[in-house]
């Protein structure tokens, strides 16, 4: 796909993101994605829809913030020869979230390269990857660890 292909497809899926009833309940906002879908930043403020009985961020929200990034990421960069899902996670809160909290994603072109390597048998690939969330002053917030499923789609894997 062409540079401007991508960079469409990029801007409309940070829009339709953004849209997303469950982002815009929870004040959830995509605040970047990479024209070549290698890097993403997310950010949620604090309002009275999402913070808990203490008056911070409510530790869901700071979770959806952080759900699908990965995923959609690596699933773009790789392509349709592949099966991306969600396979686990994990959410350590380390410190409470009493304003606007932002989570930056990214992935390179070594882990990229490591999956088409662990997959190309058409074994599956279970990647754990991290992400943190932190405030406007930097302080960690919470940390966000994913594994994947990643395999090559069944028409492509090598006969047995």
């Amino acid at each position: 796909m062409n540079a401007k292909k991508l960079a469409r497809k990029a801007r409309l899926l940070r829009w339709l993101l953004n849209c997303y009833p469950p982002y815009l309940g929870a004040g959830i906002r995509v605040w970047q994605l990479s024209a070549d879908f290698r890097q993403a930043r997310v950010k949620m403020g604090l309002s009275w829809y999402n913070r808990n009985y203490v008056r911070t961020q409510f530790g869901g929200s700071l979770y959806s913030m952080t759900d699908p990034f990965y995923m959609l990421l690596i699933m773009e960069c790789l392509g349709r020869d592949y099966i991306v899902w969600d396979k686990a996670a994990h959410i350590d809160f380390i410190a409470p979230g009493k304003g606007t909290v932002y989570a930056d994603f990214s992935i390179d072109e070594t882990l990229l390269d490591e999956v088409r390597q662990r997959t190309a048998g058409g074994d599956k690939y279970l990647p754990e990857l991290q992400v943190e969330v932190r405030d406007a002053q930097g302080t960690l917030v919470a940390r966000v660890h994913k594994t994947l499923y990643i395999r090559l789609k069944p028409q492509l894997r090598p006969a047995a």
